[in-house]
């Protein structure tokens, strides 16, 4: 079994074309420096290596340039994830290999609200076009996309189903794929952390 976590999978969906958040790994505070200016502040800071960042006080929010060496000591890892930060709702997409059915997709509520809403919405791989609408608009993740008179398009989110898909096709060792949060906005959808695990045996 091959564990990507958070730096290695989003490289790998970079490469497969997803849209992924610009991201740097560094290792030392004059890396950080440089780019925090490259990505503009506010940045998010991650410890890459733990999971659940929220819960465990391993993801830092609104960091601006006054505040980065503060906040880069405080997470205490070795090498510390940098990301530009983007504003929008937060959406969980994710990939399981089930014996029976093969790969399932998962739509719904993401970020810290995910166990809390269970707003979930699943179907089988592959999907066509008006699956991934219908898998969208069958949960309360669309309510949100047209909250506050804001209509936000999900054609970028459909668009990512369809490419996750597709990816499941190619690479049908895939056990597990969690991107989450997928952050949304009227201008754009970003993946924002992902992990994906391999099946290695042959």
């Amino acid at each position: 079994m091959l564990i990507l976590k958070e730096h290695q999978a989003e490289l790998f969906l970079k490469k497969e074309g997803f849209p992924v958040v610009e991201s740097h790994l560094v290792r030392d505070a004059a890396q950080l420096i440089k780019y925090g200016k490259k990505l503009g502040f506010p940045v998010v800071l991650k410890n890459p290596d733990i999971l659940h960042k929220t819960e465990k006080n391993a993801v830092k929010t609104n960091v601006y340039e006054n505040n980065l060496d503060y906040e880069y000591d405080n997470l205490k890892a070795k090498n510390v994830l940098i990301q530009k930060q983007i504003k929008g709702h937060e959406f969980l997409v994710g990939v399981k290999k089930d014996n029976v059915f093969g790969h399932v997709i998962a739509f719904g509520i993401g970020g810290i609200f995910t166990e809390v809403l269970k707003e979930v919405s699943f179907r089988v791989l592959p999907v066509n076009k008006k699956d991934a609408i219908d898998l969208i608009r069958e949960n309360k993740a669309y309510d949100l996309l047209n909250a506050r008179g804001k209509k936000i398009p999900t054609k970028k989110i459909e668009n990512i189903i369809l490419k996750i898909s597709e990816l499941a096709e190619r690479h049908p060792n895939i056990i597990e794929l969690d991107i989450n949060p997928l952050i949304v906005n009227e201008r754009e959808a970003k993946i924002v952390d992902a992990r994906i695990v391999f099946n290695t045996n042959k």
